[in-house]
């Protein structure tokens, strides 16, 4: 959970698959997190868009309508070091060696659980520094990989939703963050008026938060704020 709202400042991730439930499902919970997506359901398509405009990062079957993955892998490598994993129903030990010598950063076979694919993106932005692996405001630092809040490198022991909350608006630091998108990205829920989720993790972290010159104010009760005390 810990880098689930982490987002990408510029660049989009292009998602080549031509299984539609499949890349229904991956483009679901990436933009979830807030990452900007593109969808190839051939190579053609997928050539055209890296033409384009470059993405951050590939997710790339290998058995597509007019070709094979890894030839396109193999042609990308002659001028992009862009990450990519390869996303594929060939999972094999050999058809593994083969995606990561064609150029692949990361190999993951498919079914596959989206909480998964979800991580190893992450891990492979991580690793290709396009996403941070802290976030620091003062005295707080946030370790994005693990999902843990330190409080003068003391951990302040959140629980999972109250990590997330505090993360979602660490990253909006002196920004009111309406409590639609709030739950969105937490929750990954509407909101309902009269729900007292949200309201209540606020104030818990609030406690949690004394000492470190930073406080979660709020505006007409439309939405939160990270700000300096």
């Amino acid at each position: 959970m810990g880098n689930d709202f982490l987002r990408l400042s510029v660049g989009y991730l292009l998602l080549v698959e031509d299984e539609h439930l499949v890349q229904a499902g991956n483009k679901r919970v990436l933009e979830r997190r807030g990452y900007s997506i593109k969808q190839a359901y051939t190579l053609a398509e997928a050539r055209a868009l890296v033409a384009d405009e470059p993405p951050v990062a590939i997710v790339l079957d290998i058995l597509l309508p007019d070709g094979n993955g890894l030839d396109f892998l193999q042609e990308l490598r002659k001028t992009s070091n862009v990450p990519v994993l390869v996303l594929t129903a060939m999972g094999t030990h050999e058809d593994i060696i083969k995606g990561l010598e064609a150029g692949g950063d990361d190999y993951l076979t498919k079914p596959h659980e989206l909480s998964v694919f979800l991580k190893r993106v992450e891990a492979l932005l991580r690793r290709a520094s396009l996403i941070p692996d802290a976030l620091t405001l003062g005295p707080l630092k946030l370790d994005t990989a693990s999902g843990t809040a330190y409080l003068n490198s003391v951990d302040m022991a959140l629980a999972k939703k109250e990590y997330s909350l505090l993360q979602l608006l660490a990253q909006h630091p002196e920004k009111l963050l309406g409590k639609e998108y709030i739950y969105e990205k937490v929750w990954n829920q509407d909101w309902l008026d009269g729900d007292s989720a949200l309201m209540n993790t606020v104030h818990r972290l609030r406690k949690k938060l004394a000492g470190s010159g930073y406080t979660i104010t709020s505006e007409r009760n439309e939405g939160y704020c990270l700000e300096k005390e």
